[in-house]
């Protein structure tokens, strides 16, 4: 449904905007009304400007797939970033990390597990909700909380997939920020080929005696709980019918995390090794079904993929109207770099991407 609604958005036109009937209206004038809207003390949602006919890109109360509800948590979204984690982010890229402080007040603040139901623990709020997070972290440009794929990627396979009692152990203390959610897909001889896992789980009697090792594995320093992708039955007509996941807490024997991983970017986002020596788990520990692992992942990941595409695009946004900002301050020659071609032309492309 995002994706749809994205999409027909789109359609409407790069430079246009639909106002009320359905009407279509120039940039100017979509500007026009939108600003006299403003002006009034009131937000049309029926004039909502797309970025490309926004003052900024970064704006409040544009694109059409989104209410005056969640204008009013994109501000608290924003506050939040510019409090309590711009003012940060640079000593935390020092430690390659940031703190258990920040994550209790991401909590407090209902910015984790935005999409998880309101009975199971979580929040309760719709896609484009969890959006906003992704988004305006991303105009904040600080990459090192790891909050989405602790939301919007662990926390679904343990809601979707978990028993009752695996919900109420971990979603809430999830949702509050005191777990820490990772999930251990890739090892050092296979990434984007799940099929290719060599972690391995084996039966001793009702428990399961885990070994192996995974790599590049975000959140994993400060990680609480981590759902491991790994090999239960060699024998399997195919790898992807032999996959399983289980879940290993903190602390537990034989569970080991190497150390964190020096990247030339996202330096503050918590990048680690996580070795598995005969780490026994209880029966308990397996997430869902045995061996339905794989299409587990294959149901999951294209929500991720979903994020990581928007966030890439809000990325882009922070750093055009960086750009901008810079190009209308500087001057060469005796007037703004933004007057000659080279400057303004990929600029005026620039602006379009997300429309």
């Amino acid at each position: 449904m995002f994706l749809r609604k994205v999409v027909q958005s789109g359609f409407s036109g790069v430079r246009n905007v639909s106002g009320r009937g359905g009407q279509v209206l120039s940039a100017a004038a979509a500007r026009k009304q939108y600003s006299q809207a403003q002006q009034q003390g009131s937000t049309v949602a029926s004039i909502r400007p797309e970025t490309s006919t926004a003052k900024t890109l970064m704006d409040i109360g544009t694109r059409r797939i989104f209410n005056e509800d969640h204008d009013i948590f994109r501000q608290s979204v924003r506050r939040f970033f510019q409090e309590e984690v711009v003012p940060h982010h640079k000593e935390w890229e020092k430690a390659g990390q940031v703190s258990r402080e920040l994550w209790e007040k991401a909590g407090e603040q209902g910015l984790l597990g935005v999409m998880i139901p309101e009975e199971h623990g979580g929040i309760g709020g719709d896609t484009f909700s969890a959006a906003i997070t992704w988004e305006e972290q991303m105009y904040s440009n600080c990459t090192g909380p790891g909050f989405a794929l602790h939301s919007d990627i662990v926390m679904p396979y343990i809601v979707n997939y978990g028993s009752k009692e695996q919900i109420e152990r971990f979603i809430p203390s999830m949702t509050a920020g005191k777990h820490i959610g990772a999930i251990a897909m890739t090892e050092p001889g296979a990434g984007s080929d799940l099929q290719g896992v060599r972690t391995y789980a084996k039966k001793d009697g009702s428990d399961w005696i885990l070994n192996g090792n995974k790599v590049f594995i975000t959140n994993g320093w400060m990680a609480d709980v981590v759902v491991v992708v790994t090999v239960t039955n060699r024998e399997a007509k195919t790898a992807a019918h032999g996959i399983s996941l289980l879940l290993v807490e903190n602390g537990m024997k034989g569970f080991q995390k190497g150390r964190k991983l020096e990247k030339i970017g996202l330096k503050a986002q918590d990048t680690a090794e996580l070795f598995f020596e005969d780490v026994r788990l209880p029966a308990s520990a397996l997430l869902g079904e045995l061996n339905k692992g794989f299409y587990y992942l294959m149901n999951e990941l294209p929500q991720e993929r979903l994020f990581i595409a928007d966030m890439a695009i809000s990325s882009c946004e922070f750093m055009f109207e960086e750009t901008r900002n810079y190009v209308l301050q500087r001057k060469a020659f005796g007037k703004t770099i933004a007057h000659f071609q080279v400057c303004s032309v990929p600029s005026t492309h620039s602006s379009r991407v997300r429309a």
